[in-house]
């Protein structure tokens, strides 16, 4: 698989919003990639502890996983979380209008 031409054999892949519908499919297909092929680690940043223990336990431990407990709007938190990464898959969204129209920030 590539990333706009770019092998993901041997890269660091961080997943924003990692545990939600979309970012939970992508982590198991990218874990699903054959070693010369796939990522090298895959980080996933979320702000769901529970969905993240959940999601360990599913997975099986994979030792190319890393999780991250925070939130895209922490600046600081971010960039902790992208240190060392290679590519970047942001799947964090609010997506239910209502919620968000409410919550702007």
């Amino acid at each position: 698989m590539t990333i706009i031409g770019r092998s993901l054999s041997g890269s660091r892949v961080l997943i924003t919003g990692g545990t939600g519908s979309f970012g939970h499919a992508i982590v198991r297909h990218l874990l699903a990639m054959e070693d010369q092929t796939g990522p090298a680690r895959v980080a996933i940043l979320s702000r769901d502890e529970l969905k993240q223990s959940e999601m360990r336990a599913e997975l099986a431990d994979d030792h190319r996983l890393r999780f991250f407990l925070g939130d895209v709007r922490d600046r600081s938190r971010l960039r902790r979380a992208f240190h060392g990464v290679d590519f970047v898959i942001h799947a964090a969204a609010l997506k239910q209008v209502p919620a968000a129209e409410y919550n702007p920030t």
